[in-house]
């Protein structure tokens, strides 16, 4: 009896693609991101004053590459690999400017909307989230980076690795020593705010 050998594998350019994810429109996914983007642009260190101009940056390169978008990753973990790419690229440009320009963006800073409570609730707001941010931009970049993805976003450490193109052990490293610095600054502020 003849036998016969399974056919050969095809190389990789004869396999047909995986199916593409099905995209939703540029509008819905603006709709649904627009403030997310905002929020994400802000943690990561672009002042109040720049993050319109950086979400607006976001959105433009969003449009250009949906098509582009293969499906490797969660739509919104490559979403985020734009978003820290715009963020990064303010924040150097930012650096560029006179110390007096960097603190005329930060001043009006991500304060809570007049409708989140009365005046006491709204200061004690506003003094936590003018807290927060001088306590992020404390931490390096990298720092800042992994810290706000994993504990503001709540991102799994493999999706902070397809954002950042990481390996997810340098991942989880670099959240261990984040949440430690993070945890030294909050030691400093307490200890300077003690009586």
């Amino acid at each position: 009896m003849l036998a016969l050998e399974p056919p050969p594998e095809p190389s990789s350019a004869a396999r047909p693609r995986a199916a593409r994810p099905a995209l939703p429109a540029f509008e819905d996914l603006y709709e649904a991101h627009v403030d997310w983007v905002w929020h994400s642009l802000r943690r990561l260190g672009v002042p109040d004053a720049a993050v319109d101009d950086a979400t607006q940056d976001v959105f433009i390169v969003v449009h250009r590459r949906l098509a582009d978008f293969e499906g490797r990753s969660a739509l919104k973990t490559w979403l985020f690999g734009i978003v820290l790419g715009i963020a990064r690229n303010h924040r150097r440009s930012l650096r560029r400017r006179a110390p007096e320009t960097q603190l005329a963006a930060e001043a009006g800073d991500d304060l809570p909307s007049p409708d989140s409570g009365g005046p006491e609730r709204r200061a004690q707001d506003a003094e936590a989230v003018r807290v927060l941010y001088a306590l992020l931009d404390e931490l390096p970049e990298e720092k800042r980076e992994v810290f706000v993805l994993a504990d503001l976003e709540e991102m799994t450490a493999p999706e902070i690795a397809a954002a950042l193109s990481l390996n997810v052990n340098t991942v989880y490293a670099r959240i261990r020593a984040a949440r430690a610095a993070f945890e030294q600054a909050v030691a400093r502020h307490r200890n300077e705010e003690a009586p």
